[in-house]
């Protein structure tokens, strides 16, 4: 997909913590805004709906395995 350059204006609280995040991840920052965009409209989710062959038991299985996993710093 074509790349388009943008003007948004943020938090500098927001941008601080986005740009923290793109160094520690090594992702540049466009990457996670774009990331983050995507997640927020939910382009992420359609995407993985349509390719997998999980059950809705399965698939909230590993969505509650990745939380602890996330909120366990791994």
């Amino acid at each position: 997909m074509a790349k388009k350059k943008t003007t948004v204006y943020l938090d500098e609280d927001v941008l601080r913590s986005a740009k923290v995040l793109a160094a520690r991840t090594g992702m540049s920052d466009s990457e996670v805004f774009e990331s983050a965009l995507r997640g927020y409209v939910g382009m992420e989710a359609a995407a993985a709906w349509g390719r997998t062959d999980l059950s809705d038991d399965e698939a909230l299985a590993l969505a509650v395995e990745e939380a602890h996993r996330y909120r366990a710093g791994l």
